[in-house]
């Protein structure tokens, strides 16, 4: 069976790509391949610089960052707006505007540089799977390819048996004929 597959990989081995080839190669060795955790893939591969910009991310994408900036905001406009203190920014606003905007061009591009990476992590990702599912179709294909050899095989057990058991069958029938000539002295 494995000579089998491995004359299809030489003989078909020039229509593959190189994972392909690769699956295939790894299904004939029965190897469980190159299958690793993309999480750690990615995280060793992270500089520190990355690795804030996640953590930057992850904090300005959770609802406790909305809640937080929420009060903070609020707090802002109640303090400038009844004048409990002496007003650092009357209405309508402007440092609040100015704060705001300084925050979201800082944290945009922080985010976007998050979202990249996540980008590349979904393409390992999908190219491991593309590898993992061609390897599973060549192991159906492997299977199937057993599956007909044993079911052949078993077709021609039972021809064999067909025939074995017709001839004991002709052989009875012969018998048969001779006890009954014998008993009745027919010829």
């Amino acid at each position: 069976m494995a000579e089998r597959l491995e004359h299809l990989l030489r003989n078909v081995g020039h229509d593959l790509t190189e994972a392909e080839s690769r699956a295939l190669a790894a299904v004939l060795r029965r190897q469980p391949g190159g299958l690793r955790n993309i999480n750690e893939v990615v995280e060793e591969h992270l500089t520190s610089s990355q690795r804030a910009a996640d953590a930057v991310a992850r904090q300005m994408g959770s609802w406790r960052f909305i809640m937080i900036q929420s009060v903070i905001l609020l707090i802002w406009l109640v303090l400038n707006s009844i004048g409990w203190i002496r007003e650092w920014d009357p209405y309508p606003f402007i440092l609040l505007n100015l704060v705001l905007s300084f925050q979201a061009a800082f944290t945009a591009p922080v985010i976007m540089m998050s979202q990249n990476r996540q980008e590349e992590r979904d393409r390992i990702d999908a190219e491991q799977d593309y590898s993992v599912d061609r390897r599973a179709e060549l192991e159906v294909v492997a299977i199937h390819a057993r599956l007909d050899e044993l079911a052949g095989r078993q077709w021609e057990a039972l021809v064999t048996l067909q025939h074995e058991q017709l001839e004991v069958l002709k052989r009875i029938e012969i018998l048969t004929t001779a006890v009954h000539q014998r008993t009745t002295g027919a010829t």
